[in-house]
């Protein structure tokens, strides 16, 4: 059926009205791939933390949408050259960056196929959507693979000061309560100039990215990385993990058909083609949610007891460390939890198990956030800033987690 451009903007919470700048993204928003967003959570299991975390994928890119469209009026404002088709393909760029994630958004990449990002499979739909509509899409897949010449482009679409980070940080921070997340987009978008080919920040807006990169690192401990949503995210791999185990042994788990194909099949990147991406196209939140419920009572207890704690919120134990945990410690708990369950140390390695965390607000290595001096000098922000914490926010921080079931041991 033929889709007819009646809808010209969309009321969103954080930035009001959304325009919706022509009809072929007006097109792509209406295509089946795209609307799949709606039911993808931006923040996997965040909700079991803060309860207002419940908004999706589908609002996030909308909004990465918006705040492109102001990035591209501001360069153009500074004469920054930038076409209506390189001005389009951005939109379409940044609109489908997110459309490969999976169910909880990270979850599938880690669990039931092996080898593929979502990046990967965003590329898969960009190329299947371009396809379809008669390659409208090849600039904004050239500048989204880094391939086109004028580079500042992509880094509009990624980098350490995309407009992805920008609505998300902003996004994230509204749905969650957590205001520390709460960044300045339009002072930041405002401040954006391009030189030499590369996208810059007048020194004027120097504090506003000292203060993006803070909220980004308190963003991460205090929300991607707290430790009850940490625990729950790891519990629903564990859940797949097993899922995809039993249906490599022969057993039949009662869920949907997308989801079947992909715990009886093993996908890798090679093998991810185009009826793998339909049946990928149809997997979002509610198939796993489901599954969980279907779960919940089957007979095998690893799978069970995982899917009755993520439905009931009744989860694992963690501490989180400065120092790796030891051997001896996690074998102890395994050898308790084994007794106490009557599990073999395999099936006590889904509720005992250690890792590590990492969280680096800001890399001086690759992509740095450029600071344009009133000289016309280019200088990374962490050298230009005189705030000394900058430089010491791009060290790679790793914290040791050690997960257990709760009333077992000490």
């Amino acid at each position: 059926m033929k889709q007819q451009n009646t809808l010209k903007i969309i009321n969103d919470p954080i930035y009001g009205f959304i325009t919706i700048p022509s009809e072929l993204i007006f097109n792509l928003i209406e295509h089946r791939y795209f609307q799949r967003l709606r039911r993808i959570s931006q923040m996997g299991m965040s909700y079991l933390v803060f309860p207002g975390a419940h908004h999706t994928r589908f609002h996030h890119t909308l909004g990465a949408m918006f705040l492109m469209q102001k990035a591209v009026q501001v360069l153009r404002s500074k004469g920054v050259a930038i076409n209506d088709e390189e001005a389009d393909a951005l939109y379409i760029g940044i609109l489908l960056h997110d459309i490969g994630h999976g169910p909880f958004s990270h979850a599938m990449e880690h669990s039931i196929v092996n080898s593929i990002s979502h990046e990967d499979i965003s590329l898969y739909f960009m190329e299947a959507l371009n396809a379809e509509m008669l390659n409208k899409l090849s600039l904004a897949i050239s500048i989204f693979k880094n391939e086109y010449s004028r580079k500042f482009l992509h880094q509009l679409i990624s980098s350490q000061l995309d407009m992805d980070r920008l609505d998300y940080l902003r996004r994230d921070s509204f749905y969650t309560g957590v205001t520390e997340g709460a960044v300045n987009s339009e002072r930041l978008i405002a401040m954006l100039q391009v030189k030499d080919d590369k996208l810059v920040v007048e020194e004027k807006g120097i504090y506003s990215v000292e203060k993006f990169i803070v909220a980004r690192r308190l963003m991460y401990w205090q929300v991607y990385l707290h430790k009850t949503g940490f625990v729950a995210e790891n519990l629903l791999l564990r859940m797949l993990k097993r899922a995809k185990e039993l249906s490599g042994e022969g057993v039949t788990l009662r869920c949907s058909d997308a989801l079947q194909y992909f715990l009886q099949h093993k996908i890798t990147k090679e093998k991810f083609n185009t009826e793998v991406l339909e049946i990928f196209a149809k997997l979002d939140d509610t198939d796993i949610i489901s599954a969980m419920k279907f779960w919940s009572s089957h007979e095998d207890f690893v799978l069970s007891e995982l899917s009755n704690m993520l439905l009931n919120r009744s989860l694992l134990k963690i501490k989180v460390k400065k120092n790796p945990i030891s051997i001896e410690r996690v074998t102890e708990k395994k050898k308790q939890v084994m007794a106490k369950y009557s599990l073999t140390e395999e099936e006590a390695s889904f509720f005992v198990f250690t890792g590590s965390m990492t969280n680096q607000a800001y890399d001086m290595v690759h992509d740095t956030i450029n600071i344009l001096t009133k000289k016309g000098k280019v200088i990374d922000v962490a050298k230009a800033s005189d705030q000394l914490n900058i430089e010491a926010l791009s060290k790679r921080v790793v914290k040791h987690y050690f997960c257990y079931p709760k009333g077992v041991g000490a």
